[in-house]
C-alpha cells in the first residue's frame, strides 16, 4: 500500500493539529541549511558534536524507514518527508531528533565507513541492532541506544501507525485520532 503526504498529514494531525498546521503552512526554503552550521562537512553533525541539519535528518529517517517499515509499504520517501515538515521546528523534540541522528551517523562513519543513507539497507538493519535501538527502552535523555530507539525508531513508527494507510497495513483499521464514525463500527473488520 503506498504511504501519501496525506498520510503524513493525518499522523500529524493525530499528534495535534499544530503539526498538521505546520505542515501546510511550511516551506522548502529551510530545508536547505547551511552544512557548515551543521558542523560537519557532509551536514550530518560528525564535527564537534554539532546535531545533523534537517536534510540530513530527512535523509536518515527515510533510509531507516526502509528498513523498519513493512516490506509492503510503498511511497516512504514522500511520507517520511512530509511527516517531518511538521515536526522538524525549534522545539526540543526536534533537536533531540538532530541530535540522535547525528549520533547515529557519527557511529555508522566509525563502524560502517558512510552515513546511515549510504549504506544498503542489511547494513542499515545490522547498524541499528549493533547500537542496540532494535531492544532498548526509549529515553529520550538516555544512552545512545534509548535516543536512538526515542527519537529515531519511534517517531518513524508513530508516523506509521498514525497514519491511516500505515495503520490498515498492519490491521489497524481506524488508528486512535482517526474517527471513522458509525459506519465503520458496524460493518466490523474487512
Amino acid at each position: 500500500m503506498e504511504l501519501t503526504r496525506r498520510d503524513a498529514a493525518a499522523a500529524l494531525a493525530a499528534l495535534g493539529a499544530s503539526g498538521g498546521v505546520a505542515l501546510g503552512a511550511r516551506v522548502a526554503a529551510d530545508r536547505g541549511r547551511d552544512a557548515d552550521a551543521a558542523g560537519g562537512p557532509e551536514g550530518d553533525g560528525t564535527g564537534d558534536g554539532a546535531p545533523a541539519d534537517d536534510e540530513t535528518v530527512r535523509e536518515t529517517l527515510t533510509a531507516v524507514a526502509a528498513v523498519v517499515y513493512p516490506d509492503d509499504a510503498s511511497g516512504v520517501d514522500e511520507f517520511v518527508e512530509g511527516f517531518l515538515d511538521g515536526r522538524l521546528d525549534g522545539s526540543a523534540h526536534a533537536a533531540g531528533v538532530r541530535e540522535a541522528v547525528a549520533e547515529l551517523n557519527r557511529l555508522a562513519r566509525s563502524w560502517h565507513g558512510g552515513a546511515v543513507a549510504d549504506l544498503d539497507p542489511a547494513d542499515r538493519d545490522r547498524h541499528l541492532r549493533e547500537i542496540g535501538a532494535d531492544v532498548a527502552e526509549e529515553d529520550p535523555d538516555g544512552t545512545t541506544a534509548e535516543r536512538v530507539r526515542y527519537y529515531v525508531v519511534n517517531e518513524l513508527l508513530l508516523a506509521f501507525y498514525a497514519s491511516p494507510t500505515g495503520g490498515e497495513l498492519v490491521g489497524i483499521e481506524n488508528p486512535q485520532g482517526h474517527p471513522g464514525g458509525a459506519e465503520s463500527y458496524r460493518r466490523g473488520p474487512r
